[in-house]
C-alpha cells in the first residue's frame, strides 16, 4: 500500500532535556565535537548508523526520552552544552571588533553548499568551499546569510555495477527529516518566491533555512504546490540537467535568491545585505535582479548598473572554459521577455553575457562574463590560479597586460574544527591547553606522533574494509565470495589518499600508466604502498565513468585488491576518516587546470603529507619539507607523452623518496633504531605547525572580509548615499568616457636627458602630447610606464609613474610631463599610456580602456 501523502513528525522533548532540540537542528554540532560526543552517548548504535541528531532524536521513543531526562549527569551536559550553543550565537567574536565601514550584512550566493552528510546539496570542491565559507564565517562572527538552492534529490548516490561501471541513484529527500525549518508569513502560510515564465507559465519556490551556527543559510524549493509538474522539478537535483532547466535553476538561485532574501529581512527585522558575493557564475542573475529594483526605484540603467557593481564580488572557480555555463543568447532573450525583469532592457541584459572579445561566440551568453561584469571586485581561488584566470578573462580588457586585468585571488581555506580529527585535537589540548598553538608540536614525542598516526590509519582501514564488503555486495557478490576483504589493506604500510571528482584533467588514472610498476610499488616486500581512492564522475562524462571503471577493474584484480581499493559514493562523512587516515595525499591534476583543490588541506591539518603537481594550493604552500612537488613535462610535450613523464616521476618519487623515508630507510646519522621513522614525524610536524595556518578558511574568510567585502560596502554606500547621487554621477561620467574615448590618442612622446651612455640614476623627463577627444584633463590620467624590456620590445619587471598637465595645446590638445629615474642595466624602454582617471575607480583596467602611442 503506497501512502498518498508523507510527513515527518517531530519530537517533543521535556522540559529537562529541550535544549536538545537546538543542538540537533543549528548545524553547528556538524563541527562541534562535544556535541557530537553527547549525541553519540544517547544512543551509539543509532549514532553510529546515521551521524543525524535529527533522525536520532526522531527514532527514540517517549520511554527512552524520559530516561535521558531522568540521568542527571546527562541532563547536565545537554544543559550546558545548550547555553554554550546560545552564547556561541550571541557573544562577539573576530568580526565584531571592526569599524564600522565593516558592512553590516554580506550575501553569499552559491549552487551547492557541503555542510555535512545529512544535507546532501553538494557535488564536490565548489560546494564544500561554500560549507567551509559559511561555518567560519560563524566561527568569526561574520554577518552573512548564504543563498542556494534545496535539491530533491541531491547530487546522486554512486556505486558500482559488476563490471566496475559507475551506477547513479536520486533517492528522495525530505526536507521535514531535514535540520531545516520552513520561512513562513506572519499568518504562518509559506514564503512564496515567484517568477514568470514563457507561455504564460510560473515558478513558484518555499524557502527553506538551515542554522549553520551564526549563519542563515537560505535553499529554494521549486517543489511546492502551486507549480506545474516541469517547473517542480527546477530543483529536482543538483547539475542535472542542461539548457533550459539549467537556466531556470540559474534564475531561481540568482533572480529568486534576492527575493528570498528581502521576504527573510522583512520577516526578521534584519538588516539588508550591504555586499552581494556571487560564488561562481551560476547564480549571476541576482545582479540583473538588484538592477530591476533599482530601475523601478527611478535609477537608470547606467546608475543601477554602478549601482550593483560597487557592492559586488565574484569568484571564478573555472581553470577552463569549457567549464563555463554558457547558454544561447536565444534562450536568455526567451525568458526575459516572459516578464522576469520587465523595466530592464533585455538587450542591455544580453550584453552582460556577451562574448565581445577575439575566439568569443557572438550568440552565446557567457555566464562568468556576466558575472565579471557585475561585479567591481572578482578573484580566483589561488595565487596561480589568479594568473590563469587573468589569462583566460583579458579579452575583456584589451590592451592591458595580464597581470593588470581586475581579477585578483584569495586562496581557499579549510574549516579546521570540521577536516582535524578529534583524536589530534585532543592530542593537541592535552599538550599545548584548550587553545593549541601548533607552533609548539615540535615538542611532543615523535614516537607519540608516530603512534597516533597509525591509530588513524587504522581507523580508516576498519571504514574501508566495512564500505568495501558493502560495495562488493551491491555488486552481487555473495558473502562467501568476500572473506577477503576482512584483511584488505595493512595498519602498519605506507598508505596513500586520492578522493575527488573525476574529470579527465583530475587524471585518476595516471597511477595506471604503467600497471607493471604500480604493482611491483604496491607488492614491495620491503617497502610496500596501499592506495585508497574514491570518486564520482558526472552521471553525463562517459570519459570520466571509464577512468573509474579502469581503475576499479584494476583494484579487481585478486593479486593486488588487498594493496588498492576505490570505494564508491565519496561524500563528507567518508571524507572524515579518509584524510586523518592517509599518509600521503596524491594529486596529479594537469598544471594548471586545478583552480584550487583542498582536499590536501584537509589532509595536511591531520598531519598528512602532499604529493602532488604544483598546481592550485600547493604550487604556493609547497616548502620541500612538508610533501612532494611532482615535476611537470614541458609543455611542448603530447598529452600521451606528458602523462608518460610525469607518471613516471610520480613512480620515481614514490618508490626513491616517499617509501624510503616512511619506513624509515633514510635515517639521518645517529637517528636511533625504535621503529620510528624520525624524519617523516619531522614533516609532520612542520605540515602541522606551518600549513595549519594557511590553510585555514578562517584566515580564507578573514582575506575576503579585509580585502573584498569592506571595499566593496564602502564603495556600495558611496554610490548610494543621497539618492545614489554619486552612481548619477559616475554613470554620468562613464558614458561621457566611453562617448569620447575613441577620439582619445597619444600623438606623441619625446624625452629628455638620454645620453649616449645611459646610466643607473640617469633621470629622463618625459612629454607626452595627448589629444583628448573632447575630455578634460581632469577626466584622463597619463603615465609613463618603464623597465627592462625583451627581445621583442615586451617591457619586463615594469614600473609606473604619473605625467602631469603640464601646457594647454588647443584644439583638445595637450602636454603632459613627468620624470622617471634608470633603476636598472641592461635593455631599457619605456612607453606612455592614457587611461580613465584611475581615482574613480578599483583599478586602472576598470572600463577595459586605455590609449597608446600608435
Amino acid at each position: 500500500m503506497k501512502a498518498i501523502r508523507r510527513f515527518t513528525v517531530r519530537t517533543v522533548l521535556p522540559e529537562a532535556i529541550a535544549p536538545l532540540s537546538t543542538l540537533a537542528t543549528n548545524l553547528r554540532w556538524s563541527w562541534h565535537e562535544p556535541t557530537r560526543r553527547l549525541f553519540g552517548d544517547i544512543a551509539p548504535e543509532i549514532w553510529a548508523r546515521t551521524a543525524d541528531p535529527v533522525e536520532l532524536l526522531a527514532t527514540l521513543t517517549r520511554g527512552q526520552l524520559q530516561t535521558i531526562a531522568g540521568d542527571a549527569a546527562l541532563v547536565s551536559r545537554i544543559q550546558e552544552l545548550g547555553a554554550g550553543l546560545q552564547e556561541y550565537l550571541s557573544r562577539p567574536r573576530w568580526y565584531q571588533s571592526l569599524g564600522s565601514e565593516a558592512p553590516a550584512c554580506i550575501a553569499y550566493f552559491s549552487p551547492e553548499f557541503g555542510i555535512d552528510a545529512v544535507l546532501p546539496q553538494y557535488s564536490g570542491g565548489l560546494g564544500i568551499l561554500a560549507g567551509d565559507h559559511l561555518k567560519s564565517a560563524s566561527d568569526l562572527g561574520v554577518p552573512l546569510i548564504g543563498v542556494g538552492l534545496l535539491y530533491q534529490a541531491g547530487y546522486f548516490k554512486q556505486s558500482l555495477s559488476r563490471d566496475a561501471w559507475q551506477e547513479e541513484t536520486y533517492p528522495v529527500i525530505d526536507p521535514d527529516g531535514l535540520p531545516l525549518s520552513l520561512l513562513r508569513e506572519d499568518d504562518g502560510t509559506p514564503v512564496e518566491i515567484r517568477l514568470p515564465l514563457p507561455a504564460g507559465r510560473q515558478l513558484l519556490a518555499h524557502v527553506w533555512k538551515a542554522d549553520v551556527g551564526r549563519v542563515p543559510l537560505l535553499l529554494l524549493d521549486s517543489n511546492v504546490p502551486g507549480n506545474d509538474d516541469a517547473a517542480r522539478t527546477i530543483t529536482d537535483r543538483l547539475y542535472g540537467g542542461g539548457g533550459d532547466h539549467r537556466l531556470q535553476q540559474e534564475l531561481l538561485l540568482g533572480m529568486g535568491g534576492v527575493k528570498a532574501l528581502r521576504a527573510f529581512a522583512r520577516l526578521t527585522d534584519g538588516i539588508e545585505p550591504e555586499v552581494f558575493h556571487t560564488n561562481e557564475g551560476h547564480a549571476g542573475f541576482l545582479g540583473v535582479e538588484r538592477i530591476r529594483e533599482l530601475m523601478d526605484s527611478g535609477l537608470s540603467w547606467d546608475e543601477a548598473l554602478v549601482s550593483v557593481r560597487a557592492a559586488t564580488v565574484f569568484t571564478t572557480h573555472t581553470p577552463v572554459p569549457a567549464g563555463i555555463d554558457r547558454f544561447e543568447s536565444a534562450q536568455i532573450q526567451h525568458f526575459f521577455h516572459a516578464g522576469l525583469a520587465p523595466s530592464v532592457p533585455v538587450t542591455n541584459i544580453l550584453a552582460l553575457g556577451a562574448e565581445t572579445y577575439p575566439g568569443g561566440n557572438p550568440s552565446t551568453f557567457n555566464m562568468a562574463v556576466m558575472g565579471l561584469r557585475l561585479a567591481q571586485r572578482a578573484n580566483g581561488v589561488a595565487k596561480l590560479h589568479g594568473v590563469v584566470s587573468r589569462e583566460m578573462f583579458a579579452g575583456l580588457w584589451p590592451g592591458f597586460d595580464h597581470e593588470e586585468i581586475p581579477i585578483t585571488s584569495v586562496t581557499n581555506g579549510v574549516h579546521v574544527p570540521t577536516w582535524v580529527d578529534p583524536r589530534i585535537v585532543d592530542l593537541a589540548r592535552t599538550k599545548f591547553g584548550p587553545t593549541p598553538d601548533w607552533s609548539e608540536v615540535f615538542q611532543v614525542d615523535d614516537a607519540e606522533v608516530w603512534g597516533l598516526r597509525r591509530e588513524l590509519r587504522s581507523s580508516l582501514i576498519a571504514d574501508v574494509r566495512r564500505r568495501l564488503r558493502t560495495s562488493w555486495t551491491a555488486r552481487g557478490a555473495a558473502d562467501a565470495e568476500l572473506a577477503w576483504t576482512d584483511d584488505v589493506l595493512d595498519p602498519d604500510v605506507l598508505t596513500i589518499g586520492f578522493a575527488r571528482r573525476v574529470p579527465t584533467y583530475k587524471r585518476l588514472t595516471l597511477m595506471l600508466r604503467d600497471p607493471a610498476r604500480l604493482k611491483r610499488l604496491l607488492l614491495d616486500p620491503e617497502r610496500p604502498i596501499q592506495i585508497v581512492v574514491a570518486g564520482k564522475s558526472h552521471p553525463a562524462d562517459e570519459q570520466g565513468k571509464r577512468m573509474i571503471q579502469d581503475l576499479v577493474r584494476f583494484t579487481d584484480d585478486p593479486e593486488v585488491r588487498h594493496r588498492i581499493v576505490f570505494l564508491p559514493n565519496y561524500d563528507i562523512a567518508m571524507a572524515r576518516t579518509l584524510f586523518p587516515g592517509c599518509d600521503v595525499w596524491l594529486n596529479n591534476p594537469l598544471r594548471p587546470l586545478e583552480a584550487c583543490g583542498t582536499s590536501g588541506m584537509k589532509a595536511a591539518l591531520n598531519g598528512g603529507l602532499n604529493l602532488s603537481v604544483r598546481d592550485g594550493w600547493w604550487d604556493e604552500l609547497y616548502d620541500g619539507r612538508n610533501g612532494w612537488a611532482i615535476p611537470t613535462a614541458d609543455n611542448r610535450a603530447t598529452p600521451d607523452e606528458r602523462d608518460d613523464i610525469e607518471a613516471a616521476a610520480l613512480y620515481e618519487l614514490i618508490e626513491k623518496s616517499v617509501a624510503p623515508m616512511f619506513y624509515g630507510s633514510e635515517q639521518a646519522a645517529g637517528d636511533s633504531t625504535d621503529g620510528v621513522p624520525h624524519q617523516w614525524v619531522a614533516a609532520i610536524k612542520h605540515t602541522l605547525a606551518t600549513l595549519g595556518p594557511a590553510v585555514s578558511a578562517e584566515r580564507m574568510v578573514m582575506d575576503y572580509v579585509n580585502r573584498l567585502y569592506t571595499p566593496a560596502a564602502e564603495s556600495g554606500r558611496h554610490v548610494a548615499q543621497d539618492d545614489h547621487a554619486a552612481a548619477r554621477a559616475a554613470a554620468r561620467w562613464d558614458q561621457k568616457i566611453r562617448g569620447s574615448w575613441p577620439s582619445v590618442h597619444v600623438e606623441h612622446v619625446d624625452a629628455e636627458g638620454v645620453t649616449d651612455a645611459p646610466q643607473i640614476g640617469d633621470i629622463l623627463t618625459i612629454n607626452a602630447y595627448v589629444s583628448l577627444g573632447g575630455l578634460s584633463t581632469d577626466d584622463v590620467d597619463v603615465e609613463v610606464g618603464y623597465g627592462r624590456v625583451s627581445e621583442s620590445d615586451h617591457i619586463h619587471d615594469r614600473a609606473f609613474a604619473d605625467l602631469t598637465p603640464a601646457e594647454d595645446l588647443g584644439n583638445g590638445r595637450a602636454r603632459f610631463t613627468g620624470t622617471l629615474v634608470v633603476d636598472r642595466s641592461g635593455p631599457f624602454g619605456y612607453t606612455v599610456r592614457a587611461l580613465p582617471s584611475i581615482d574613480r575607480m578599483a583599478s586602472k583596467a576598470e572600463l577595459g580602456l586605455i590609449a597608446t602611442p600608435a
